[in-house]
């Protein structure tokens, strides 16, 4: 496989086979990214698309400053969300029609997981952004240490300790939503 640089260099210059490969190289890991900071599947795809197309457009602009291409999408990616959540709080969205059932997974199970995905958004929401900003980009993203300290412009020694910041606050935030459960029952 032709190494990063050389096939950033060729996307530049508007290679469609280029393009494709850092599409697919890329996709999965932005898309998990997107989806855990925005909860739903349809707008993390929406955003995810937007993602490539911004760094599609801004590629003849882009130049290497010592970090991997991936940084620079998950930067973009980063302000994509940043900018959604801004529109969010101000745009009320009412749905255009009720939902049909289709057959497919088991509704008990997919209910079981739509609510303990709720319960990990909601203890996430109670993290400062960067706790949710390294929790997302180190587990939903895949990105390693190194790479995480470099997306977000730190050092591997203070994103491992922001790491474990956050898994204990949201270890904390879990266990307080739990014991709320059950005193509720």
């Amino acid at each position: 496989m032709e190494d990063e640089r050389e096939l950033v260099e060729r996307a530049r210059r508007s290679d469609p086979e280029a393009l494709s490969r850092l599409y697919e190289t890329y996709f999965d890991r932005i898309y998990r990214y997107v989806a855990v900071r925005v909860g739903s599947t349809e707008e993390a795809e929406d955003l995810t698309q937007q993602v490539f197309l911004q760094a599609f457009e801004a590629l003849p602009s882009f130049k290497w400053r010592g970090v991997p291409f991936s940084s620079w999408l998950f930067r973009i990616a980063h302000s994509q969300v940043v900018d959604h959540h801004r529109k969010a709080s101000r745009t009320q969205v009412m749905p255009l029609e009720v939902p049909v059932a289709v057959a497919g997974p088991d509704p008990c199970e997919e209910a079981e997981r739509e609510m303990a995905l709720e319960r990990v958004r909601e203890a996430l929401a109670s993290l400062t952004e960067l706790q949710r900003e390294v929790i997302s980009l180190r587990f939903a993203a895949g990105l390693s240490t190194a790479e995480t300290a470099k997306t977000m412009g730190k050092r591997e020694g203070a994103i491992k300790a922001l790491q474990h910041s956050a898994l204990a606050a949201l270890r904390r935030a879990l266990s307080r939503e739990t014991t709320e459960d059950v005193r509720q029952v």
